[in-house]
């Protein structure tokens, strides 16, 4: 199991992780890391885990390496959780302002290879991005998938554990419309955020 007494958890991300937590007094917003946080302490309280959200909606990779010094580094992760890449690929459409799949690796590995040399035993969890087919986003999905891979071929390096949530997403919504998942291709809702906390916690405590 990676968790142990008094570790320190950190969740990195964009909105998918913030998810209400900015500017709304609810440090750890209500989505994946919320579940997440709740149902280990309900199941391991003698661990006394200290969990931290530091998701910013509509943040990139680039973003990320801006503030990986102040925002994950400072805190001193015991376990370290990543999901960066939707907005990598909707920048592309919404403001003709596209990352390419080199430019994400990049910018990941410059993150991760940060984080291996300050903080030599942290272990690192990357989920990969996803996108479920509603409100108009299948023209993203070649965009996307060059990300999935990077970050998959990336996992193989740096990751402890690595999720692969876009996959287990295609089958929730084999089993369940996509809106029983996400409003919008993009963010989760309820059961979405659900199904991220639970494959999170089985790599956490396995």
């Amino acid at each position: 199991m990676m968790l142990f007494k008094n570790a320190t958890v950190v969740f990195q991300g964009d909105s998918i992780t913030d998810c209400g937590r900015s500017g709304n007094n609810a440090p750890m917003g209500n989505g994946y890391p919320y579940f997440a946080a709740h149902m280990l302490t309900a199941k391991y309280p003698e661990l006394n885990l200290n969990f931290i959200n530091e998701g910013i909606s509509g943040n990139r990779t680039k973003d990320l390496v801006a503030r990986w010094d102040t925002d994950t580094l400072a805190h001193k992760p015991d376990v370290l959780t990543i999901l960066i890449g939707i907005n990598d690929t909707w920048r592309k459409f919404d403001s003709n302002d596209p990352t390419t799949a080199e430019e994400y690796e990049a910018n990941y590995r410059n993150i991760l290879t940060r984080t291996r040399d300050a903080l030599p035993d942290c272990k690192i969890v990357m989920l990969e991005p996803f996108l479920m087919h509603l409100g108009g986003k299948e023209a993203w999905r070649e965009d996307l998938n060059a990300k999935i891979l990077a970050c998959r071929n990336l996992s193989k390096e740096f990751a402890d554990a690595f999720i692969p949530l876009d996959g287990y997403f295609a089958a929730a919504c084999v089993q369940q419309p996509e809106e029983v998942w996400t409003r919008d291709g993009v963010h989760p809702v309820g059961a979405g955020c659900a199904l991220i906390a639970e494959k999170l916690m089985e790599v956490l405590t396995k």
